[in-house]
């Protein structure tokens, strides 16, 4: 988003849902409560559907994002477990004796937020989720591909989305990229 204007923006998120498409703000929101207001208020008037939070902010600072969002029509997707493989270092670390990304899972369903990150690279992790949240909550997966996440273990897993970026964007043929993976969803 930082290399474009306002302008720019607003015309990607237009054409997007010209198609139908929603549009979610990648950007990992954590700060204080007004700032994330702000943030979101700004985001949204771009013409985002919904943004991506960090809830290292706290249950209550998410609570009150999550109420903001929701008056105004928008989503909240928080981070639950990242794709990347030193995601685990932080993300599994013990607080009050269980992990962190069990507790931000616990918080996105006691702030009622529309859906969780947890990486196509741990599939286990997926899975339990999937079956904590069971269907109130989508699961966004990312890390196909590039980051090693396998298309099918993370379907398998009980994700309702895949987030391939990279993978595509990296291809010297994106449109066959795209079939291939598309093909590997229907095995």
């Amino acid at each position: 988003l930082l290399p474009l204007g306002k302008k720019e923006i607003k015309r990607i998120t237009k054409t997007a849902h010209d198609f139908g498409i929603q549009t979610i703000a990648d950007i990992k929101l954590n700060d204080i409560g007004n700032t994330n207001i702000v943030t979101s208020e700004n985001l949204f008037e771009l013409g985002f559907d919904a943004l991506i939070a960090n809830p290292i902010m706290g249950s209550e600072a998410l609570r009150k994002l999550v109420q903001f969002s929701h008056k105004h029509e928008n989503g909240i997707i928080t981070l639950c477990h990242m794709s990347a493989p030193e995601a685990r270092e932080s993300y599994e670390l013990s607080v009050k004796q269980t992990k962190l990304y069990k507790l931000f899972l616990d918080w996105a369903i006691k702030r009622k937020v529309d859906g969780i990150i947890v990486g196509a690279t741990y599939p286990d992790i997926i899975k339990g989720c999937k079956k904590k949240i069971k269907n109130s909550l989508d699961i966004y997966s990312p890390g196909v591909g590039t980051q090693g996440g396998n298309v099918g273990d993370v379907i398998n897993s009980g994700s309702d989305f895949l987030i391939i970026g990279r993978t595509i964007l990296n291809s010297k043929n994106p449109l066959q990229t795209i079939k291939k993976i598309h093909s590997q969803t229907l095995q």
